[in-house]
């Protein structure tokens, strides 16, 4: 099946439209830092046809599917194996100018949610690794393996959110004492024997921790939280940042860094503010906006995105 027919990027329009006064200019640059299977940075560039693109994941697998999509413009691509912290790095090794667009499109991809050997739906039984760079050293199934009670019910609560965070953790030690549970059904079963009856409607039991179960595997929020000022940092002047979040927590850390940007350094009674003193970035987007009606319908996996989008305005101090 062509890779068009099962990848359908999220809020693409939208985030061309965003990017698009910022990447006009003759060879810009633009950096996709989530590139997955590369939908996307094929939308940007088909519509710009002089921009050079750095494309980074941390996933070899997408990267060779990338690839071959965007085949047709390897002369403008530079396609880069590496975790979207490490933004600074990989963009200074292309020696390319400062990028005028910069996108992350954040949260479990496509790739990861259809291929169940992988093991990040709980909808499908499959062994329990969750890495997104398979080549990394923990598993999900070596966390609830290892991880003590009080540690596994700290991450359901910070990462998940999971009001039965100690009910949850505590069946799973309980259940691993008897046989490692290795596969997401076998863990899925624990949780749902572990749910009250009363909650038994209130969604799948295995939706947030299966989330947090992810993002401790992948250390995904301490990479957001220094991916995200790194990329303001590299953006060039007048250039456009494009974040798509998945969940509150990501959206959380987005928002803040935008903020920090967004507000002046000068003093409050200040009558005139000093150029050096103003704002680095102003705001694109008022709040987070969400997919329309048709785009929902259309693509499921529009639901939940939140996105956040901001311009450079001046050079750091």
């Amino acid at each position: 099946m062509d890779i068009r027919d099962i990848h359908t990027p999220v809020m693409k329009d939208r985030t061309l439209e965003l990017l698009a006064p910022a990447l006009d200019g003759e060879g810009a640059v633009v950096v996709d830092a989530t590139l997955g299977m590369g939908g996307h940075s094929e939308a940007i560039l088909e519509l710009f046809p002089t921009v050079r693109l750095i494309g980074l994941d941390r996933d070899t697998a997408a990267i060779a599917i990338a690839r071959e999509r965007l085949e047709r413009f390897a002369s403008r691509i530079h396609l880069v194996h590496c975790v979207y912290d490490e933004i600074a790095v990989a963009w200074r090794a292309t020696g390319l100018p400062a990028p005028r667009g910069i996108l992350f499109d954040l949260g479990v991809s496509s790739l990861h949610l259809d291929d169940k050997e992988r093991g990040f739906a709980y909808a499908q039984d499959a062994p329990l690794d969750m890495r997104m760079n398979t080549s990394d050293d923990i598993t999900a199934a070596e966390i609830l393996a290892d991880y003590d009670e009080a540690h596994l019910r700290r991450i359901f609560e910070t990462y998940g959110e999971e009001k039965l965070s100690a009910r949850y953790a505590r069946a799973i030690v309980a259940e691993r004492r008897e046989r490692p549970i290795l596969r997401s059904g076998h863990l899925v079963s624990v949780l749902q024997a572990a749910t009250p009856a009363a909650l038994s409607n209130a969604g799948h039991p295995a939706k947030r921790v299966f989330q947090a179960l992810r993002i401790e595997v992948n250390a995904e929020l301490e990479v957001l939280e220094r991916a995200i000022p790194t990329a303001l940092d590299i953006l060039g002047l007048h250039g456009r940042i494009v974040v798509m979040s998945y969940q509150s927590l990501e959206d959380k850390i987005v928002k803040a860094a935008f903020a920090r940007r967004c507000e002046t350094m000068a003093p409050a009674d200040l009558p005139v503010v000093p150029e050096h003193l103003l704002p680095q970035m102003r705001l694109v987007t008022r709040g987070a906006e969400k997919a329309d009606e048709a785009e929902r319908a259309r693509n499921p996996r529009s639901i939940p995105v939140r996105l956040r989008a901001a311009e450079r305005m001046r050079d750091a101090a």
